[in-house]
């Protein structure tokens, strides 16, 4: 039987968790009130504009509960702006405001440095050829 650390799949959840610990991590040790999540949650939102909450739980790859909490924190942080949809009043418009815009914009220095951090001793080549395998399991893995 094989053992996990030779099972690809595994290799790369246990490097997804272990990079989102880190740089959570270095976001608390900067003085960051945010969390990868929120960061998530709201660049999705500023390349998105007028995005559903639906969509916007899909493309951050959260669940509709994990999504309503998220936005609820950045509401109460500011960095959101929450209004009834006037036609459809079950839905929401979610708008990042400037304190938002703001947040990320402090943040991205550090997320650059994070990757740089994870992607030490990386090639060029051999990232543009995990770019293309991850491309490939993600169509190979879809309806």
């Amino acid at each position: 039987m094989e053992r996990l650390e030779t099972i690809n799949f595994y290799l790369l959840d246990k490097a997804i968790r272990t990079y989102r610990v880190y740089s959570q991590k270095k976001l608390r040790e900067n003085g960051f009130k945010i969390t990868v999540d929120q960061w998530l949650v709201i660049k999705v939102l500023m390349e998105n504009p007028g995005i559903s909450q639906l969509s916007l739980a899909e493309k951050a790859f959260k669940d509709n509960a994990s999504i309503t909490r998220i936005i609820e924190l950045l509401v109460k942080s500011k960095y959101l702006d929450r209004k009834v949809n006037p036609k459809d009043r079950r839905t929401s418009i979610l708008k990042v405001t400037p304190d938002g815009e703001e947040i990320i914009n402090k943040v991205q220095g550090l997320v650059l440095q994070n990757r740089k951090v994870a992607q030490t001793g990386i090639t060029i080549e051999e990232l543009e050829n995990l770019n293309i395998t991850l491309k490939k399991i993600i169509k190979n893995c879809q309806p």
